[in-house]
């Protein structure tokens, strides 16, 4: 039995999330391949065989993979897929951009989402936006799963020595094709892997309030900015610092959620956090409910006072 887990990256450098996936491939059990797509991908494909459990790296180096759209991917991933009992990927943007379109040019049911796995047919995923946790078999001949990556450790991303084969990749469906990129860039963690994320919601009243209480805090503990959707739609923010189930699944050592109140929505995003500390002047608000630590104050004197004491 192999599994095929795909690589997610940016044409130079592996993510994280390929890691996370990497472990779950390996608790299911059997050989562990890595598809590695995209143009110029020699030093992601080099890291890739780098990677701890992985056996086999398979490089398909392509033109019409560059943008990694996702019809692209999708017939380059039923292509191959025969040859594989599961087919896994990281539960991030991409991941479920590309996974239901190649269940469903397979004919079978994707599994989304996974946080554990019971057998090589088993697994558990979250439903009712995290509140509750579903145990699911699958019959198919190849078994479709998105990961999500914060209920596994990350693999090593070294001490391995795989063999990296070339593959080619089918000709471009001309279904799609990239306009343009808007990337943020930053000099912060990126807030899917961060370690500590400070969080504001729409009770910071602006932009520009977002900016000048959170940066300095986050500043002092070389932490992520995230965002509650409630911020994200009201403008505060780019969309990319959402978490929440309709955003981005964190699990951090230490999340600060400043003046949100707590939705399922957001909750479900963040709820796994190693140490959750919420500061808000509603005592009544849900967030203090999963909280570890709970400050009911004005963030505009709580938070100005915490980065002081910080030094």
């Amino acid at each position: 039995m192999a599994i095929l887990v795909i690589a997610e990256h940016d044409n130079a450098s592996l993510k994280v999330a390929t890691l996370n996936a990497v472990t779950a491939a390996a608790k299911i059990g059997g050989e562990i391949h890595l598809l590695v797509a995209g143009a110029n991908l020699g030093a992601v494909s080099a890291a890739a065989a780098k990677i701890a459990g992985v056996t086999k790296v398979l490089v398909a180096d392509a033109p019409q993979l560059e943008a990694h759209t996702a019809e692209n991917l999708a017939a380059l991933i039923k292509s191959i897929a025969a040859g594989y009992s599961h087919v896994l990927a990281p539960a991030t943007t991409s991941g479920k951009n590309v996974l239901p379109r190649v269940a469903a040019l397979l004919d079978v049911a994707q599994i989304s989402e996974i946080t554990a796995v019971e057998s090589p047919d088993t697994f558990v995923r979250p439903i009712y936006a995290g509140n509750a946790l579903a145990t699911v078999q699958s019959a198919d001949a190849v078994k479709v799963i998105t990961v999500r990556t914060t209920a596994f450790d990350a693999a090593a991303g070294e001490g391995g020595s795989a063999a990296v084969e070339a593959i080619a990749a089918p000709a471009d469906t001309g279904l799609s094709r990239l306009v343009g990129r808007e990337v943020t860039k930053s000099s912060r963690p990126e807030l899917a892997a961060a370690k500590i994320v400070v969080s504001g919601g729409r009770g910071l009243g602006s932009g520009e309030n977002y900016r000048a209480v959170l940066e300095p805090l986050a500043d002092k503990l070389g932490a992520a900015l995230g965002a509650s959707r409630a911020a994200v739609d009201a403008g505060y923010v780019p969309n990319d610092f959402q978490v929440g189930q309709t955003g981005k699944i964190v699990a951090p050592q230490l999340y600060i959620a400043v003046a949100i109140s707590g939705a399922i929505q957001h909750l479900a995003g963040m709820k796994e956090s190693k140490v959750i500390v919420a500061i808000n002047k509603d005592a009544d608000a849900p967030i203090f409910q999963v909280a570890d630590y709970g400050l009911v104050a004005d963030l505009t004197t709580a938070v100005p006072e915490l980065v002081k004491a910080l030094g």
